[in-house]
């Protein structure tokens, strides 16, 4: 850092014009690529998933309250651990502001986890999370959207993961869903995306790519090693 390079401020200028006109291209094509997204086939969700949350029992359906569509975080919590993934809360902190203006565009937002909910109840209290957050324990669901694996599954060959086979030692993984209901109320899959995909939605990282040290994860023996529960952070 103490090496970089230092010039005239109209050389930064010119610089910064030309690296914003490499933006504007990047935007526009983020545009169509949105657009692409939009675009794609839809699945109808035929299976029925039972949830447990603060509510009680609540369907699929149910999750999207009074709106249209519905955006899932596949959240890191298997049944046998005692916290949620830190990578995860990481990126759940970024939940709470926003549901708001969610609820504004016609969007529910839920995390969904296979640890019972008197295990997720706890934790988001302690983080102090107030997004919809409910156990898909009991069910199939983590398993049919490619976030959750049976180790019978992996010995097999059958599992998958953001599109590709699986054989990896977790047993969960984190990813989005997003559905939507129409005016007869089926209910239809309409994009995932897996790892890297979910980079857009953690507003930490998103502003860590503006600053001169970036990520700074490069000397670390695997990215996000520097993460906490935002809690355990000293000062």
């Amino acid at each position: 850092m103490n090496n970089h390079q230092i010039v005239s401020a109209d050389q930064w200028t010119e610089a910064r014009r030309a690296l914003m006109a490499k933006e504007k291209e990047f935007l526009q094509l983020r545009d169509q690529l949105s657009a692409a997204r939009r675009d794609l086939p839809w699945e109808r969700v035929k299976a029925s998933y039972v949830f447990e949350g603060a509510k009680g029992r609540e369907s699929l359906a149910d999750l999207f309250g009074n709106h249209s569509q519905l955006i899932v975080y596949h959240f890191m919590f298997a049944p046998e651990w005692e916290n949620g993934c830190k990578s995860c809360s990481f990126w759940a902190d970024n939940f709470n502001g926003v549901t708001a203006h969610l609820h504004a565009r016609d969007v529910a937002l839920a995390a969904i986890s296979r640890a019972p909910y008197s295990r997720l109840k706890p934790f988001a209290q302690r983080l102090g999370w107030q997004f919809k957050w409910v156990s898909s324990a009991n069910t199939d669901f983590n398993y049919d959207y490619h976030v959750s694996f049976r180790p019978e599954d992996v010995a097999a060959g059958k599992a998958q993961y953001n599109s590709a086979p699986y054989n990896g030692k977790m047993s969960d993984l984190p990813g989005i869903s997003v559905f939507y209901k129409d005016s007869e109320g089926a209910i239809h899959h309409t994009y995932s995306t897996y790892a890297r995909g979910l980079d857009p939605i953690n507003a930490a990282y998103q502003l860590l790519d503006l600053v001169p040290k970036g990520r700074d994860e490069a000397a670390l023996p695997q990215p996000m090693a520097w993460v906490k529960y935002h809690d355990l952070y000293t000062a």
